[in-house]
């Protein structure tokens, strides 16, 4: 009997012993070690083991109350339900949470491949090397002030008192590298990568390596650019941060709560160039964290968002989706309150482009590696935005680092504003996309 089967057991009879007719708990458990390297040395070794379960629990007035323990042997389990239970007389009386109608739906097949851990040692000694290699690769790189190995194993399990059961084991390793450079009469310049895999023998940290040292050395010869409307291509990373922020596009339960750039009435609307196409696909082959189902049980999949620039479906909880006479589609987590987030995302090329561009022919754009500030700089009720980026003016394939600047616009804007989604994507850890040409937008440089 597994572990999970024993907590259902468990749960079960003390629900049965409390008199609770109706209980839901999900769980997960990380198993993480890191480490990090500084000038020769180990700056700092993580090893930890990390637990959280979530218990809901609906009286006979179908409140609900929620509770969060990390002991999951039988006392605490019953603990655990008879604190929920007590809670769920506190608990709202509109729009509450129920079973997700897919619970006890079939999962979706999603490979897995568990690694074996790596001692903390050999982590610290391929780091070490890898540190010196960056300091060997340039004579500007002086410093590798970020940097990091971390393995992974994440356990997650959903059960219900309906009978549903789901558990997964996933593993994964990653390897983040960031530099400075000092040069006399020059500012400090920067460079970082992040690699990501289910294993450290499959990591990629050549690749690792080689980007952070092209990234920093391109931005040694900079220059400063005068303020004015440019012609922008985002990096995927860009891009995506920019998708992400603006979430509320799409989140059902921001549109429900009005917090939102889209109405209920905005499905089947045009809110995109027809060249654009997004959809949130947990299961792609490049997400190497999948996950085949979310904190209420139900299946991931793949959701189209975006189809040739019309906006064609929400990101869905089993509240948002009873509310909106939808279906649930697997993006929500449990806790005091149902939240609904992104799996990941797959941005792809709509409507096949009349013009083709490239940057080995363009003139004067701006190529955006890394936007920044997101916290502060993005307004999301607005759909407005002003952030720091680290990039390139690109003149005919010649790439200048710009000293430092801004990108400004609205975000509804820069989607219609799309005159080029390249044919190639690159596979980052928050998703797959293409480099993405937009037609103008404002840049305050220096």
């Amino acid at each position: 009997m597994s572990k999970v089967q024993t907590i259902a057991q468990t749960a079960t009879a003390a629900s049965a012993k409390l008199g609770i007719n109706k209980f839901d708990i999900y769980g997960s458990a990380i198993d993480q070690t890191s480490v990090q390297v500084f000038q020769g040395e180990p700056k700092q070794v993580k090893a930890s083991q990390k637990s959280s379960v979530i218990v809901r629990v609906w009286n006979e007035k179908k409140q609900i109350g929620v509770t969060s323990t990390t002991d999951v042997d039988p006392v605490g389990i019953e603990l655990a339900l008879k604190t929920a239970y007590e809670a769920s007389y506190f608990g709202v009386t509109d729009n509450i949470p129920d079973f997700s109608d897919e619970a006890k739906s079939p999962l979706p097949f999603a490979k897995s491949e568990l690694a074996t851990p790596t001692p903390a040692a050999e982590l610290i000694t391929k780091l070490l090397k890898i540190e010196q290699d960056l300091l060997n690769a340039h004579e500007a790189i002086t410093s590798v002030p970020y940097n990091g190995i971390a393995e992974q194993e994440i356990e997650r399990f959903y059960l219900n008192s309906d009978g549903a059961l789901r558990e997964e084991t996933r593993s994964f390793s990653s390897i983040y590298l960031y530099t400075t450079t000092e040069q006399e009469n020059r500012k400090p310049r920067s460079g970082g990568a992040y690699k990501i895999a289910n294993t450290l023998e499959k990591l990629d940290i050549d690749g690792c390596f080689q980007e952070t040292v092209e990234k920093t050395i391109s931005h040694l010869n900079y220059k400063a650019i005068p303020s004015g409307k440019y012609r922008v291509v985002f990096s995927p990373e860009a891009f995506l941060s920019l998708l992400g922020a603006f979430s509320n596009l799409y989140n059902a339960q921001n549109i429900l709560d009005k917090q939102s750039l889209s109405t209920p009435e905005s499905l089947g609307k045009s809110i995109a160039s027809p060249l654009l196409s997004v959809s949130d696909n947990a299961l792609h082959s490049g997400n190497i964290s999948a996950e085949t189902f979310d904190g209420e049980g139900t299946p991931t999949g793949n959701l189209p968002i975006i189809e040739n620039g019309i906006l064609v479906n929400f990101l869905h909880s089993s509240v948002t989706a009873k509310r909106m006479n939808a279906k649930p589609t697997g993006n929500a987590s449990i806790g005091a309150k149902v939240s609904i987030g992104v799996n990941y995302y797959h941005v792809f090329r709509g409507e096949q482009p009349t013009t083709e561009y490239n940057l080995d022919t363009a003139e004067n754009i701006i190529l955006i590696d890394d936007v920044q500030a997101l916290h502060a700089g993005v307004n999301s009720l607005q759909g407005s935005f002003s952030l720091p980026f680290d990039g390139w003016l690109v003149n005919k394939g010649e790439k200048v680092s710009i000293e430092a600047a801004t990108v400004a616009g609205d975000f509804l804007d820069v989607l219609k504003s799309i005159i080029f989604v390249e044919a190639e994507a690159e596979v980052t850890p928050s998703g797959v996309c293409p480099r993405i040409w937009v037609d103008s937008l404002s840049i305050t440089g220096q």
